[in-house]
């Protein structure tokens, strides 16, 4: 846990305390909406823990898949499998569950185009709201998980929270303004807080945007072709400066602004609070693999990850194999495209945490040992060699 974890906790309960009365507090029951994705894994790992604020909690953890093996020992959770964009699904699995008193909706889609993006997001938040607020009296908190997407393209860095929204559609608003709008004429006078990291680095082999697993992927199938790691993005983002969000850090900020009523009915940016250059990941990454790397060497030297990768199936099947990995697919475990995306970025895009700070979260991450530690973890679990 954060140096600052203990203080948390000590404020939090303060401020609980003044509200009731210093009585005893009923136990929290988290909805994890989304489990075993990058920041609702580390969700299910760090709420059942004695010294988490806001406890002891029980811990419904609901995703749309079956409960996979590597969650089974790390999360003493009741798992609950759903799909949440089916809404008699989720009103028959999510209604019994009345004893929920805090929500952490971390769930995204990403569709072919951006109308059915937007229409699947929202009928997701709305699935949720619908079977849980009417039979959950006891809820006090809805934690909602967006990005740093919510500024739109063009916004001046450092990006803070007051800034307005961005030019066109975007699922974040959609959300937000759902979530506002039916905590507003709720009976319960639960509130509700939304989340805004970037970059997330974190543990999930059924992620959708893992660069972490991507990254070691890439390394893996270079290792095993005998050739350098080569950078395939741009100038910026190879010399400048970027900014990522451990996905622990933002669990802990979600945990905190869910019983801290500080941060209530706010927005909250979250990153590791440090910044970092590509050019020392890709150092780092090189080192973790043995092999030799290659930087930004101008614009001819761009490439799509994307198209690049397109063809090596076969060698990731042979790279399972040869190192007994639990069996995957090579698109299960690397998204070309999304990190495409983050390399080939044009200019840096920092975001700002003084409101976080302002409001009581200290928490931070190192970014180059959080990248080391989740390379590890990926590892550990036999996820990539």
């Amino acid at each position: 846990m954060s140096w600052w974890w203990s203080g948390a906790i000590g404020a939090a309960k303060k401020r609980s305390d003044e509200e009731t009365g210093g009585g005893a507090k009923p136990e929290a029951v988290g909805l994890v909406i989304g489990a075993t994705g990058l920041v609702g894994n580390s969700l299910a790992e760090i709420l059942p823990l004695p010294d988490t604020p806001g406890g002891p909690w029980k811990v419904y953890a609901v995703a749309r898949r079956p409960r996979p093996a590597w969650n089974v020992t790390a999360n003493p959770v009741v798992y609950v499998q759903c799909d949440v964009s089916d809404a008699d699904d989720a009103r028959a699995k999510l209604a019994p569950l009345a004893d929920v008193t805090h929500v952490f909706f971390v769930a995204s889609a990403r569709l072919p185009t951006e109308p059915e993006t937007r229409e699947a997001n929202l009928r997701m938040l709305e699935n949720v709201l619908a079977a849980v607020c009417p039979s959950c009296p006891g809820l006090r908190h809805v934690c909602l998980q967006t990005g740093r997407a919510h500024y739109g393209d063009g916004s001046p860095p450092p990006l803070h929270e007051e800034l307005p929204r961005g030019r066109g559609p975007n699922f974040f608003y959609d959300q937000e303004d759902l979530l506002a709008a039916q905590a507003a004429r709720s009976a319960q006078s639960w509130s509700w807080s939304v989340h805004r990291p970037g970059l997330v680095l974190g543990f999930s082999p059924f992620s959708s945007a893992n660069a972490v697993s991507t990254l070691c992927a890439y390394a893996a199938i270079c290792r095993r072709e005998g050739a350098a790691l080569k950078f395939p993005g741009s100038r910026a983002c190879w010399e400048g400066y970027s900014d990522a969000s451990d996905a622990d850090l933002v669990a802990e900020q979600q945990i905190w602004a869910a019983v801290d009523p500080f941060a209530r009915n706010e927005a909250f940016n979250c990153s590791n609070g440090d910044v970092f250059k590509w050019k020392q990941l890709w150092k780092a990454l090189a080192e973790q693999y043995g092999i030799g790397f290659e930087g930004y060497v101008g614009e001819e030297g761009r490439f799509s990850l994307e198209e690049a990768m397109k063809d090596k199936g076969p060698v990731w099947e042979a790279i399972v194999r040869e190192n007994q990995l639990a069996e995957s697919r090579l698109e299960e475990v690397a998204q070309w495209r999304a990190l495409d995306l983050v390399l080939g970025a044009e200019e840096s895009c920092l975001d700002c945490m003084n409101k976080s700070k302002e409001h009581g979260f200290l928490g931070f991450r190192n970014s180059l040992i959080a990248f080391g530690f989740w390379i590890d973890k990926t590892r550990a679990f036999r996820i990539v060699p």
